[in-house]
């Protein structure tokens, strides 16, 4: 039901029993379950409570609420950022009246740095003090939109889930995607699902042909009994099942016997792959026809136009013709009921609506010369098809190993898009990233809370988060360059430039722009392959050539040539003008796989870094964006695209240490006592700040620390391969190669995490265990020269000031250490017993050498 309405018109009863309603808990046709971490919440504008009592007079009802911070929590946090901002000024003062150094070059070098780290920080802090949540109105969307004949006025939607590799990204996450698709709670006829296979490989074809098979039975179990959530190798593998549906009597025997059935659907995608081969080389040894050729055969006799088993010329990666094959046609209108059980279906399907959506595979052309531009390339090429196919006015995309978590997330993103107040001028809805395979205690922070859950509600207070590759709803006009409807200037609803050297020369897909604008289509109404035109069309659009002298990649469709282009795309967007919106449902609206590997962690780092720099040196630039982009938004965007940079700073301090080996004292700034109280009260208001941020974000102190912890393993090894690769591509070379991120397929024999355990030494590892070293040297050569210099009680108190950084950076380094362990990391014990060693060894040497060499005595 509805929240209450209040008792009489006044405005303070409202505010107190609306105080804490639609946060992220649970939402059920408006029943709210308000979680702990939403304490701090409170409604932004009253307003907003009170416009829906004019929904009866004709006005159209909100369907999202915003909530700001309580005042005393988001006060403190801003009074703590000032007095750091001031503190950090007197610092700066001081050092500059007192230029006393052992070396003035390094005196330099660490001034510069730390105003480096402290303007980089209050652009970062800037940003996130007007931090907002945003909760939509699941209940007022079904009001609005669902009829009780079970027709619904919802928009289109088109799904886009791309994957490559087979290996690299493994069947059973992809087909776990499409089925939570295929079962996710959304008119069927409303959403047609395309499914981009970049590597051309019969064996994920023949495995959605398999899926589609198994989700006749999957979906209608998924909406006979209400289940959660809607991919089956998450949902098996739950141990808790709360049970929601109506009919609780046919459950456990539906339950069990969808579940043999998943469990020959997992054998059969297991098996496909030899499948495929022995039938292949059984076809190709009876050919006798013609020329014998290594051909990859179809289960209907024709070859596959795909990559072959054996690479041939025109049959393998990087050079196939393009294919495009409707694998479940658009259902009709009406709601179709299944057959009751009987003893060729044993599921009563008989109150169960068993309508599919359309699903759509694609793999587009590739050919040797092209640079087929990656996801980004694939993702235009959906694009193009699905306007000529469906044209839903609204996008989603998806990885290939993510899954929908929480059936309801797509009408949640509607309800953001479809608001009276600024839904059309919302280019994209942004969900988080969440993971299942992480280990309990985040090693590598893969969940990376800060960001999702800090950062991008600060963003959600000015014009929205950026864009972060996956799980993100756009607006299809916006993808192609038009103006929201606050910057047009006729007021027009959808005015794109309509010429055929920004958007190719395909006249269909040129004359579809103006339906995509039009979100009030409530029926879908795609051509048929049959067509002659259609299927020449369709052909055209994804070949290589289509995009040449086009502005695809640049200002129409996902952005090209750069690491990062989902950050870039996003930008583009808010550069015209448009704006964005972050919601963190709960359940979690989107689910996948992680890199838990440390090695595959840090180039999945080094991938986004890398980026960051591009776009900063691109005519993306931040700094070049014109007036739409909003002050606070652009400061963001620097910020988000110059942070690599802090590297160059702080591995000088990191390996500062080293003058302990060759120095009896060694002090960067005298006097250091002044010096160590400033940097231990900047260091402290940043902790209490960092303390304020996660009790307003939700969040916990482990997810601080890890924070922490990988900003500086990440600093000190992966960002200068970033500075390396800008530094390469400013000389016209080719820069640094990076590593798409391999999903491992957990499971089966292998024990849980195992992956986790797993050390691949790259030169990626070194910088970082050169930091580990120096600091280890750096604490054992000050015990030698305590011992063997019989250094008083105040020398120990000096040094141990010192040595309190080199300590600092070890713990921060911790999860970076016991990664490169390998399963020796499953007793931490181990690691600080050879760093005691260590450091013990080199305090022996020390101290032994300390009768011989005078130099250490002075």
């Amino acid at each position: 039901m509805s929240s209450p309405a209040p008792a009489d018109g006044g405005h303070g009863d409202i505010a107190g029993r609306l105080a804490a309603p639609l946060l992220a808990a649970s939402i059920d046709d408006g029943d709210i379950v308000v979680s702990a971490k939403d304490r701090y919440w409170v409604p932004s504008d009253e307003k907003e409570i009170l416009a829906r009592q004019d929904c009866a007079a004709g006005t159209p009802p909100l369907l999202y609420r915003t909530f700001r911070v309580k005042g005393f929590l988001i006060n403190l946090y801003r009074l703590l950022t000032l007095i750091r901002v001031m503190v950090v000024i007197l610092f700066f003062i001081w050092r500059m009246e007192h230029r006393f150094s052992d070396s003035m070059w390094l005196w330099w070098i660490s001034v510069v740095g730390d105003l480096w780290f402290g303007v980089t920080w209050l652009l970062n802090q800037v940003t996130k003090l007007k931090p907002r949540k945003c909760a939509p109105m699941l209940s007022m969307l079904r009001e609005q939109f669902d009829s009780s004949d079970g027709i619904s006025d919802l928009p289109i939607l088109d799904v886009f889930i791309n994957t490559v590799d087979p290996v690299d990204e493994p069947m059973l996450y992809t087909m776990n995607s499409i089925l939570s698709i295929l079962a996710t709670d959304y008119p069927a006829e409303k959403y047609a699902t395309y499914f981009s296979d970049d590597g051309g490989s019969l064996v994920h074809y023949e495995g959605l042909l398999e899926t589609t098979k198994f989700a006749a039975l999957w979906v209608p179990f998924c909406r006979k009994h209400c289940i959660e959530p809607r991919a089956p190798e998450s949902y098996f593998e739950r141990n808790v099942q709360p049970y929601t549906g109506n009919v609780p009597g046919d459950f456990i025997d539906d339950h069990r016997r969808i579940r043999a059935e998943y469990d020959e659907f997992k054998a059969c995608l297991d098996g496909l792959s030899s499948v495929i081969e022995e039938r292949s080389k059984a076809r190709n040894s009876a050919n006798t026809k013609g020329r014998h050729v290594n051909a990859t055969w179809m289960t209907d006799g024709t070859q596959w136009q795909g990559t072959w088993i054996e690479p041939a010329k025109g049959h393998k990666k990087g050079h196939h013709p393009a294919i495009l094959q409707v694998m479940l046609n658009q259902p009709s209108n009406d709601p179709q009921l299944g057959k009751p059980a009987s003893s060729d279906h044993p599921l009563d399907f008989s109150a169960v609506d068993v309508r599919l959506p359309t699903l759509v595979y694609i793999a587009r052309e590739k050919r040797p010369g092209y640079d087929h531009q990656k996801k980004a390339g694939a993702m235009n090429v959906q694009l193009r098809v699905s306007a000529l196919l469906s044209n839903a006015p609204f996008i989603i995309n998806f990885d290939g190993d993510h899954y929908i978590n929480n059936s309801q997330a797509f009408r949640a993103a509607m309800c953001f898009m479809l608001d009276p107040r600024d839904g059309d001028d919302t280019a994209f809805v942004q969900f988080p990233q969440r993971f299942d395979d992480v280990d309990p205690g985040d090693r590598y922070c893969n969940h990376n809370r800060m960001f999702f859950d800090a950062t991008l509600l600060g963003l959600n207070g000015l014009q929205g988060p950026s864009f972060v590759g996956t799980g993100c709803m756009f607006r299809r006009v916006a993808l192609y360059g038009a103006d929201p409807p606050k910057w047009r200037p006729d007021d027009a609803k959808a005015k794109v430039l309509q010429r055929p050297n920004v958007f190719g020369k395909s006249t269909a897909f040129i004359n579809s722009m103006p339906a995509a604008a039009n979100q009030e289509r409530s029926i879908a109404s795609p051509a048929t392959l049959q067509e002659t035109s259609a299927t020449a069309e369709l052909a055209d659009v994804m070949t290589c050539a289509y995009e040449d002298g086009t502005e695809w990649g640049n200002d129409v469709g996902w952005v090209y040539n750069i690491a990062t282009e989902d950050v870039v795309t996003g930008f583009r967007l808010h550069r015209n003008g448009w704006r964005s919106t972050y919601y963190a449902m709960e359940p979690d609206a989107f689910r996948g796989t992680a890199p838990i590997n440390l090695t595959e962690r840090l180039y999945q780092i080094l991938r986004w870094s890398g980026g960051s720099l591009e776009m900063f040196f691109s005519r993306f630039c931040p700094l070049l964006a014109g007036r739409r982009l909003r002050p606070m938004q652009r400061i963001a965007y620097i910020n988000m695209t110059t942070y690599p940079v802090s590297t160059f700073f702080l591995v000088m301090y990191d390996l500062f240490p080293v003058l302990w080996l060759v120095h009896g004292q060694f002090y960067i700034q005298r006097p250091f006592q002044t010096f160590a109280l400033f940097v231990a009260v900047i260091i402290a208001t940043v902790e209490l700040i960092g303390m304020v941020e996660i009790r307003w974000a939700g969040l916990t102190l482990l997810d601080w620390i890890r924070n922490e912890q990988f900003y500086i393993i990440g600093t000190t090894g992966v960002y200068p391969m970033a500075l390396l690769h800008i530094l390469l591509r400013s000389l016209g070379l080719k820069g640094v190669s990076f590593k798409l991120t391999a999903k491992k397929l957990t499971g089966g024999a292998r024990e849980r995490l195992a992956d986790l355990y797993d050390v691949q030494w790259v030169p990626l590892l070194v910088p970082t265990v050169v930091v580990i070293a120096v600091n280890v040297a750096a604490i054992g050569a000050a015990a030698g020269k305590a011992i063997a210099g019989r250094w008083s009680a105040a020398q120990v108190a000096g040094a141990s000031t010192g040595l309190v950084f080199n300590v600092w950076m070890l713990l921060l380094l911790y999860p970076f250490a016991l990664g490169i362990m390998g399963r020796w990391s499953k007793r931490p014990y181990i690691l600080f017993a050879l760093l005691a060693a260590a450091v013990a060894a080199v305090a022996s040497v020390y101290a032994a050498l300390a009768g011989s060499v005078l130099y250490f005595h002075s």
